[in-house]
């Protein structure tokens, strides 16, 4: 949720040492060491490339495998304020985004995950939240909401909403009656008597995590903002309120829930341990990575709450055989395992983010890389997932350029698992730039105005453009609540659908087509050709067919011979291109041979083999 996003991440461990011989190697010791540590490294890589081949034996399987529907759709976040305006005041809401339901179904997609949209002061724009039960009017009401549900089932589209169950608004009735005493309030968050904060603590948004509360007289614990206090997951009466959260949501048709900030969720009771030091000397003192977070992030009690939240949603799943999905949200950490043990938890996937890493110094060996990290750390049963965009960064076409636009969409519709699409990302929106005084991001501007340049989160959450009307068509009132791309006259749906087959949108549109292949859908991955620029693999079902993705992510013109790659297979029918130079090269239908094929940066191709 937080601006934590767009920092770096990471939390590590301290390593350990054996402090026992001191005797310095011979020289003929160093020689067998490193001849053994080629050894493990070499059979590091090839239980990697194991496992990656294990998961293709599991899904490609004959028949096909039954998913369920998150599995096969394209899950499309939708930021509510940012897309469509129904009302002319200038914030997105409720019945703009029914308004807009047949251009989403136009997408095959069949899932929106929708931003927060409960009753909230706002100051995190909807993660502080002062009534879990309620929509805040600024997107409409309960009444408007069924609408949506209605609407989307309607076109077979599922919603998914967010659940924020690590902290509330302090404006929440909760957090009101908790500062007076009043019982079982007064345990439903974080506190400690007063004085000195207990211990060295700090918060992902910087500074203390600790607030004095002037009512009740201690002070409350708040991972974040300082309007977001912290609730006490240790207090019975206040998990049975969050399960009747998702109690009230799925009783109105709610498919599913995005678990924000899940690793935050529990502290150590023992509110005297200070953290260590990370180690990392390129932050300042206050910031949240100059520690290393071992008593309030990833504690092993969150693994009771999820299977807990499992099991709520397995009660309306018994009802009525329908699938409810549950995915949370976990910051990058360089040990994969520990984001994977929410699978083990109960989650159908922890959102994986490390594509939100990739920028344009990551070439076809860089993506491979992050590629394994995923598919080569998955157990039985275990889906995988990627996403290359979300509400708290950069977008595609700022961190990697426009003509790496297409590229990045067929990579993330063509790799197995479920992919997640941040709205606009289908067009290539950029970010916008958002002056200090234009900024809507509390937070970062409360930091004042260099923090505000550096990670405001602003850039990223600028209004959908959909023509090339004022605002982008996205709003008829005055002034749109964060301003909109000035290449929105262009840059936009209207455009991009009938100016060109190769423009985003269009390509993205047959690539969404394309993915319901079973190829796509269960096949098997292999790579093929992966050097400084290519990265290529083939999806494949035993049924037979097969298809070529080869795409240049580097920074050079490459060309390659693909057929020694694929065991001989000399020709190849063009199904998609991403057609971003016009070099008259690649034509959809086309045979080619695979001896020699050249891809420009930022080019790719779908080659049917058989």
């Amino acid at each position: 949720m937080g601006t934590a996003m767009r920092h770096r991440g990471g939390r590590g461990k301290n390593a350990s040492h054996d402090a026992g011989s001191t005797r310095q190697p011979a020289p003929s010791d160093m020689a067998y060491y490193h001849r053994k540590k080629i050894v493990v490294l070499l059979l590091v890589l090839l239980a990697v490339l194991v496992r990656v081949f294990l998961w293709d034996g599991r899904v490609a399987e004959d028949p096909p495998p039954t998913l369920s529907w998150w599995q096969t759709t394209i899950i499309y976040q939708i930021y509510p304020r940012s897309y469509q305006d129904s009302d002319g005041d200038g914030v997105g809401d409720i019945r703009g985004i029914i308004q807009r339901l047949d251009y989403i179904r136009s997408l095959s997609v069949r899932a929106i995950w929708l931003s927060p949209i409960f009753r909230s002061p706002m100051r995190d724009f909807g993660y502080d939240i002062s009534n879990y039960t309620d929509i805040d009017p600024t997107f409409g009401n309960l009444e408007d909401f069924d609408n949506l549900i209605s609407a989307a089932h309607d076109r077979g589209i599922k919603v998914i909403l967010d659940f924020v169950p690590n902290h509330s608004s302090v404006l929440h009735p909760w957090f009101q009656l908790s500062r007076q005493g009043v019982a079982p309030y007064k345990d439903y968050y974080v506190w400690t008597i007063p004085g000195e904060p207990p211990n060295n603590w700090l918060s992902l948004f910087r500074g203390p995590a600790w607030a004095l509360d002037s009512v009740r007289g201690e002070l409350y614990y708040h991972a974040f903002m300082v309007q977001q206090p912290d609730l006490n997951w240790r207090c019975a009466q206040l998990v049975e309120e969050m399960d009747n959260v998702l109690r009230f949501w799925m009783s109105r048709g709610v498919d599913g829930f995005r678990v924000d900030a899940i690793q935050n969720l529990f502290e150590t009771e023992n509110l005297s341990l200070n953290e260590p030091p990370s180690g990392d000397t390129d932050v300042e003192k206050d910031n949240w990575y100059s520690l290393r977070h071992d008593y309030t992030f990833d504690l092993p009690e969150i693994g009771g709450a999820v299977r807990r939240w499992r099991d709520v949603l397995n009660e309306y799943e018994a009802r009525d055989g329908k699938a409810r999905y549950l995915v949370v949200e976990t910051l990058f950490d360089n040990d994969v395992s520990i984001r994977n043990q929410y699978y083990d938890y109960g989650a159908d996937m922890p959102f994986n983010f490390d594509f939100l890493r990739v920028n344009r110094s990551c070439g076809g060996h860089c993506i491979q890389h992050y590629v394994n990290r995923e598919l080569g750390h998955l157990s039985q049963g275990q889906w995988p997932n990627f996403v290359v965009g979300n509400h708290d960064n950069p977008r595609v076409a700022s961190k990697m350029g426009k003509d790496f636009v297409n590229a990045v969409n067929m990579l993330l519709l063509t790799l197995p698992g479920t992919p997640t699409t941040y709205y606009g990302e289908e067009l290539g929106m950029s970010d916008v730039h958002v002056s200090f005084d234009q900024g809507q991001d509390l937070q970062a501007k409360g930091q004042g105005e260099e923090y505000f340049r550096k990670y405001s989160r602003d850039p990223s959450r600028t209004p959908m453009q959909w023509n090339g009307e004022k605002h982008g068509g996205f709003t008829s009132g005055r002034v749109p609540w964060l301003p909109v791309s000035e290449t929105s006259s262009y840059e936009n749906v209207e455009h991009q659908t009938v100016s060109s087959q190769s423009s985003p949108l269009n390509l993205y549109r047959k690539l969404a087509v394309l993915r319901n292949e079973p190829c796509f859908q269960y096949g098997g991955l292999e790579y093929g050709i992966v050097n400084d620029n290519i990265f290529s693999y083939t999806r494949s079902t035993p049924a037979g067919e097969s298809y070529l993705v080869t795409i240049n992510f580097g920074h050079d013109v490459s060309i390659d011979n693909f057929a020694n790659a694929l065991n001989g297979v000399r020709l190849g029918e063009i199904t998609l291109t991403t057609e971003n130079f016009k070099s008259g090269k690649y034509h959809i239908g086309d045979k080619k041979d695979l001896y020699q094929l050249e891809l420009y940066p930022g080019e790719g191709l779908i080659i049917k083999l058989r």
